[in-house]
C-alpha cells in the first residue's frame, strides 16, 4: 500500500510531467491526490521540496526502466546500447510508463524551467544525465572503445537530440534513426 507521501509523489509527477512544474498549483495536486494541505507540507516543506522529490523520483523510474529494457538485449555491451534505442521507441510511443504517456523528458523540462545551473532541479536533471553517460561509458568500455568516454557521449548526443525530436516534432520514428546513427558509431566494436 502507497503512503500519502508517495501519492503526492506520483501525483505531481504525472501533473508536472504533463503540465510543467511551474505551472501546476499545489492546490491541483492536493485535489487530484486527495491529500489535505497540512499532510503536503507534513512530508514537503514547499513547492519546491515536492520538485525534488518527484524528480528523484523520476530519476529512480526511469533509469530502472532503462537499464532493464537495455538488459533485454542480452550480455553484449553493444546490443545494450542499441537496445536502448528500441527502449526510447517504446517510450516515444507512450507504452513505457502506464498513465504517464509522453511528454518529453522530465529532466529536459526541468532544466528548462530551472534554468539556473545552480537551481537543485537543474541540478538533479544534470546528475541524472551525468549518470546516464556513465552508464554508456562502462558499456562502451567493455565493448573495447578505444575511446569510451568520447564514444559514451556521442551516443549520449544521439539520445538526447532523440528525445527532443520525438517531442518537440512529435516524431517517435527518432529513435529508430538515432538507431541507425548509433549502428555506424559502434560498427567497429564487438
Amino acid at each position: 500500500m502507497r503512503s500519502r507521501r508517495d501519492d503526492l509523489i506520483e501525483t505531481a509527477l504525472k501533473l508536472f510531467y504533463t503540465g510543467g512544474f511551474n505551472a501546476t498549483g499545489i492546490d491541483k495536486i492536493l485535489a487530484e491526490s486527495g491529500v489535505a494541505k497540512m499532510t503536503l507540507y507534513k512530508h514537503f516543506g514547499s513547492k519546491d521540496e515536492l520538485i525534488l522529490a518527484v524528480l528523484k523520483r523520476r530519476d529512480e523510474q526511469f533509469r530502472g526502466w532503462l537499464s532493464g529494457e537495455m538488459a533485454k538485449a542480452g550480455p553484449s555491451p553493444k546490443a545494450q546500447l542499441l537496445q536502448m534505442f528500441d527502449a526510447l521507441e517504446i517510450w516515444f510511443s507512450g507504452n513505457a510508463f502506464p498513465g504517464l504517456g509522453f511528454s518529453g523528458c522530465a529532466f529536459i523540462n526541468a532544466a528548462g524551467e530551472f534554468s539556473d545551473p545552480a537551481h537543485p532541479a537543474h541540478q538533479i536533471a544534470a546528475e541524472h544525465k551525468e549518470m546516464l553517460v556513465r552508464q554508456f561509458t562502462e558499456l562502451c568500455a567493455e565493448a573495447g572503445a578505444a575511446d569510451p568516454a568520447s564514444l559514451a557521449e556521442e551516443i549520449a548526443l544521439l539520445k538526447e537530440g532523440a528525445i527532443a525530436t520525438a517531442h518537440v516534432r512529435n516524431k517517435p520514428e527518432a529513435a529508430k534513426i538515432a538507431k541507425a546513427m548509433a549502428e555506424r558509431l559502434l560498427a567497429d566494436l564487438d
